[in-house]
């Protein structure tokens, strides 16, 4: 998932000037840094201000408390869910190709075009086949992660299964590593919106949890992700689960090509309202292919964004974060973890779609071994697992 881009009226002053620096947040100071017209993020962009020049009167030392005071962490986390420890980690063997690494392995910086919003890669019948290929594998290790959920496992087991799954397949796992993120998937439970950390906390009766993978091969990368339930859940969060599912696929269902991609946000805002549910806007689905997060843009919500029109060979994900209260978040001190401000729950789930001469079909589709979701079967927008609109 990619942190939704600022106002296109900052990206056009992005090609006026040459270089554009922003002060971003970092997990324990502020720092400058330049940035590219796809790495600018909305959520967390903050204009450079000076400071009043005010100078305080000093006070005088309370001793050793004071001292120890001041060092105790501040941070009020949001709902019940806090970090655990986590373990070292995991490591790529030699067995994985080059061809498979992608090229933030090792620097954790990756490729970035520097594409207009409307700019949008064609992939070739080659690059098509490739993407199918980090797709199914993508399903597969999604697949065996969530056959392991339970009460008492931790996240980090489910980590080391998913990079396991990975690596026995000859694919990277693509967070690894990306921006500098420690695991190989993300684990979100109950009010994480996205990009939580794998840990020790073992899962609880009742836990929703999002798994998020994504798997590079042979130079693309498949991305998905998936709800499931811990236990016995009760009615509400099954019924945010439910309502969140529909929502992501009536978006699917209308991909075609020669509509726009930023109606999509409006199917999705509109039948979630009516449900009593909000969506969140600072994070958004994306492009993908060689690129991990690349144009268009997909934005959940209802927006007027120029973010190109759909054709034939686009790839891209829609992956809508639904949400019981407030759709703001927090980010935790490790500057990953997105919370609901509110700390009430949320869900998602997620598809890499491939755009044909007449639909679409998932690229990380469930396959015949996949496990059949209580969602599925009770959808009233589909029954059954969703493979595509494509007749052709």
């Amino acid at each position: 998932m990619r942190v939704c881009p600022m106002r296109f009226f900052i990206l056009l002053s992005f090609f006026i000037t040459s270089t554009t620096t922003f002060l971003l947040p970092a997990p324990t100071s502020l720092t400058v840094r330049s940035v590219t017209v796809s790495d600018v993020r909305c959520s967390s962009l903050l204009y450079n201000k000076k400071k009043s020049s005010k100078s305080k009167k000093a006070t005088p030392s309370k001793g050793f408390g004071a001292v120890l005071k001041s060092l105790t962490p501040t941070f009020k986390y949001t709902g019940t869910i806090t970090p655990h420890p986590q373990s070292p980690t995991c490591t790529i063997p030699d067995t994985v190709k080059s061809n498979s690494l992608p090229s933030y392995h090792k620097t954790s910086i990756p490729h970035q075009p520097n594409n207009l919003p409307w700019q949008i890669e064609k992939k070739s019948p080659q690059d098509i086949q490739k993407m199918i290929k980090a797709g199914h594998i993508a399903r597969q290790v999604l697949d065996a992660a969530g056959r392991a959920v339970k009460p008492g496992i931790t996240t980090d087991q489910i980590d080391k299964i998913v990079h396991e799954e990975t690596i026995k397949r000859g694919a990277y796992p693509s967070p690894l590593n990306y921006h500098g993120y420690p695991k190989s998937c993300c684990t979100s439970i109950n009010e994480i919106i996205c990009h939580g950390i794998p840990d020790s906390r073992p899962l609880e009766n009742s836990d929703i949890l999002n798994i998020d993978v994504t798997c590079y091969f042979e130079g693309f990368h498949g991305d998905c992700s998936e709800m499931f339930f811990v236990g016995e859940v009760e009615e509400e969060g099954r019924r945010l689960v439910q309502v969140t599912y529909d929502c992501w696929v009536m978006a699917m269902e209308w991909v075609k090509p020669g509509r726009k991609y930023q109606d999509l946000g409006g199917i999705i805002e509109d039948y979630v309202s009516k449900e009593g549910y909000t969506t969140v806007r600072s994070f958004c689905g994306h492009g993908i292919g060689s690129t991990f997060h690349t144009t268009p843009n997909i934005l959940h919500y209802k927006n007027s964004e120029p973010n190109g029109t759909m054709e034939p060979g686009h790839t891209f994900t829609i992956e809508p974060m639904i949400c019981e209260g407030t759709n703001k978040h927090v980010t935790w001190p490790d500057d990953w973890t997105a919370a609901t401000a509110d700390g009430k729950r949320t869900a998602q789930f997620e598809h890499t779609l491939l755009i044909t001469e007449d639909g679409c079909i998932p690229l990380t589709g469930k396959i015949e071994t996949s496990m059949k979701q209580e969602w599925e079967e009770k959808s009233e927008v589909h029954k059954g697992f969703w493979m595509g609109t494509t007749q052709k």
